[in-house]
């Protein structure tokens, strides 16, 4: 019996056969009425006519035959560029843990729906966990690299009572997929990524680690304000992380407070005269609206300033606090350190 590994590949080999079966049915017609058609010798305008009638009607048959099959091409590859996306950056539920959640992503190649950009949240025992990053480039060959990345937080987020101890088992993870890489290629492996963690804690206390990736920001009524701490710690993958792996305390992501995480292909993105895109501003304008607003308005915005498609990879991950518990005491007193201005971080 015919084994199933088998018979696919005589399936794609048949159905290839048989797509090819119409135009060269039609070129036979073609060449057939040319050479055999008393019509087709005659020199008269009636036959001229004719002859030209017949191959219009041939090379228009051909082109929409050739339409429908790119068409339908192009339908199988949005088809499993979909289903990557569902698997590598997976639909975040609307609310986790009371928190309401959107998150986005565009890629700068076109015609793909996935980049170099990675985000993910997760409810565990220790609060909401989150993780923004962004690898070196942008495309189909930063796909493994953040795979790698989130496959080692979705499951160290649940394992780890500690931030460090999440970010040592996605630098472990990020060294093993470039190790691999490298012997299967047999060249040496030069990516990085900037990685963001956050815990979001019951009474939305905020504690990060930063590994050279832009501070979120934080709106609060009509004020929006970026997070800032000690300097970020570098990219994951050049260089080993340091002993000291202790969360930041960013204060307290308060009631009614929404948590704007990105990636710095939107602060980077310019316009036609060469003038950056202002991510604070965008989201001033953004205030007091659901977190899938807040993600429309700032995309919107980035594309009137881009006129398209940005240069690079944006992701946004939104997440708005509606518990209904009263402010933790001494929230004010530990407030988030906090800036209106970019802080430096690494390009990617």
């Amino acid at each position: 019996m015919m084994s199933i590994k088998a018979a696919v590949p005589r399936a794609g080999s048949l159905r290839r056969v048989l797509s090819m079966g119409l135009p060269t049915m039609w070129g036979a017609v073609a060449i057939t009425y040319k050479l055999t058609c008393p019509l087709a010798q005659q020199n008269g305008l009636g036959a001229r006519v004719a002859t030209s009638a017949v191959f219009f009607a041939v090379g228009t048959g051909l082109i929409i035959h050739v339409r429908r099959a790119l068409l339908r091409e192009l339908r199988q590859a949005r088809q499993v560029a979909g289903a990557a996306q569902r698997v590598l950056l997976r639909p975040l539920p609307p609310r986790i843990d009371g928190l309401s959640v959107a998150a986005a992503q565009m890629s700068a190649d076109r015609g793909a729906t996935i980049g170099g950009d990675l985000y993910e949240a997760v409810a565990t025992d220790y609060g909401v966990r989150v993780v923004m990053g962004d690898v070196r480039g942008h495309g189909l060959a930063a796909i493994g690299t953040a795979a790698a990345v989130l496959g080692s937080f979705r499951e160290a987020v649940h394992d780890e009572p500690e931030l460090g101890g999440v970010l040592r088992r996605l630098d472990r993870a990020l060294a093993r997929h470039l190790r691999e890489g490298a012997e299967r290629d047999g060249t040496a492996a030069e990516e990085f990524v900037t990685v963001l963690l956050l815990e979001i804690g019951e009474d939305g206390e905020l504690r990060a680690l930063n590994c050279g990736h832009p501070w979120p920001y934080v709106l609060s009524g009509s004020v929006v304000e970026q997070l800032s701490g000690e300097e970020p710690l570098p990219p994951l993958g050049p260089f080993p992380l340091p002993g000291d792996l202790s969360g930041l305390q960013c204060g307290h992501l308060l009631p009614s407070e929404t948590l704007v995480l990105h990636t710095d292909g939107a602060e980077d993105a310019r316009d036609a005269h060469g003038r950056f895109f202002s991510l604070h501003a965008a989201l001033q304008k953004a205030t007091e609206v659901p977190p899938q607003a807040v993600l429309g308005m700032v995309f919107t915005a980035l594309l009137d300033h881009t006129g398209g498609t940005p240069k690079d990879d944006v992701a946004l991950l939104a997440l708005r606090n509606d518990r209904r518990h009263k402010r933790p005491s001494g929230a004010r007193e530990t407030a988030r350190p906090a800036t209106t201005h970019p802080q430096p971080t690494t390009h990617l």
